[in-house]
C-alpha cells in the first residue's frame, strides 16, 4: 500500500466505495483505510479489488470486497448488506464506478447513452435508496438514545456535468443527474443528519485520460468502450488550467477525504469543483 498510516480521522468510521479498485477510487480506499476507516471495496473485476484490500490489510487496516457490476438490480441492497453484516454500519458512501463511451449525439445509440446512464445515475440511486432505509432507522435508534452523529455521501460529478461537452452528451447528461440526485437527497436525508455532497472533477490522471495514439478497447460490463485521449485534446484541457497540469488519483481522493471529515458536518447539498482553476 503506497500511502503508509497517516492518522485517525475517520478511525472506526465504515466507508463503502465503488469502483474502487483502479485510478480515483483505488486512490480514495487507500486514503480512507490510511485515516482509519474500515473499507467495503466494490470493483468490477475482482482481482483488483482483492489487491486493494489486500494492501490495506497489511497495513493493519480493514477491508472487505463486494465486486460485481453496479448496474445489477440487486447490487445497491447487497452493497449495503455487506457492510452491516461485515462491520455493523455504513458512514460514508462514495458512489464513485463509472466510464465513459463517447459520441456525438446524432450517431449515438440508446443502448450506448443508457449505459452511461445506469452507470453513473441509476446504480447510485440503487445504492443511496438501499442506504437510506438504514440512514433513517439508525438516526431514529440513535434519537431515541439521545446521541446523534452525521453520515456522509460523496458522489462523483464532473465538470462536464456542470457545463457540457462535445462528443459527451450521455456522460454530461449523467453528471448533470447526479448533481440533481445529490442536492434533493441533502435535503431529504438533512433530518437523518446525513451529508449529501459531490464533487466535479476536471482533467485527472486516469487510464481513461491517458494519452493515446489510437484509443485502447476494453470491456466494460459488457460493452466495448474506449479509453484515453488524443494528445492534442489533453494538451488543449491542461492549457485551460491554471495549474497548468492534469489533477492526481491522490488529489481528487483528497478532496472526497475533505467531505467526510467531522469537520465537514455543516457542509450538505454542495457540488465542489476540483479543477486545478479550471472553469467550466
Amino acid at each position: 500500500m503506497e500511502q503508509k498510516q497517516a492518522g485517525n480521522r475517520l478511525r472506526g468510521k465504515v466507508a463503502l466505495v465503488t469502483g474502487g479498485g483502479r485510478g480515483i477510487g483505488r486512490a480514495v480506499c487507500l486514503k480512507l483505510a490510511s485515516e482509519g476507516a474500515r473499507l467495503v471495496i466494490n470493483d468490477l473485476d475482482a482481482k483488483v479489488a482483492h489487491e486493494i484490500a489486500g494492501a490495506i490489510k497489511a497495513e493493519g487496516g480493514q477491508a472487505v470486497i463486494c465486486a460485481g457490476s453496479v448496474t445489477a438490480p440487486d447490487f445497491g441492497d447487497r452493497f449495503i448488506a455487506t457492510a452491516l453484516e461485515e462491520f455493523g454500519d455504513v458512514d460514508i458512501i462514495v458512489n464513485n464506478a463509472g466510464f465513459t463511451w463517447d459520441g456525438m449525439a446524432v450517431r449515438m445509440s440508446d443502448e450506448q447513452f443508457d449505459a452511461i446512464l445506469d452507470v453513473h445515475v441509476k446504480a447510485p440511486f440503487r445504492i443511496l435508496r438501499a442506504a437510506g432505509r438504514y440512514f433513517r432507522e439508525a438516526a431514529a435508534s440513535e434519537a431515541a438514545a439521545g446521541t446523534s452523529r452525521h453520515r456522509k455521501v460523496v458522489n462523483v460529478s464532473s465538470i462536464v456535468g456542470l457545463g457540457g461537452n462535445v462528443g459527451q452528451i450521455n456522460y454530461s447528461t449523467a453528471k448533470a443527474g447526479i448533481v440533481g440526485m445529490t442536492k434533493t437527497l441533502a435535503k431529504e436525508w438533512g433530518r437523518f443528519l446525513v451529508n449529501v455532497n459531490a464533487v466535479a472533477f476536471g482533467l485527472i490522471e486516469t487510464r481513461l485520460t491517458a494519452v493515446v495514439q489510437q484509443k485502447t478497447m476494453i470491456e466494460v460490463d459488457g460493452h466495448e468502450v474506449g479509453v484515453g485521449m488524443p494528445a492534442e485534446s489533453v494538451q488543449a484541457m491542461r492549457a485551460a488550467i491554471p495549474f497548468g497540469r492534469a489533477g492526481t488519483p491522490e488529489e481528487a481522493a483528497g478532496a472526497i477525504f475533505l467531505l467526510c471529515l467531522p469537520e465537514a458536518d455543516y457542509i450538505s447539498g454542495q457540488v465542489i469543483a476540483v479543477t486545478g482553476g479550471m472553469s467550466t
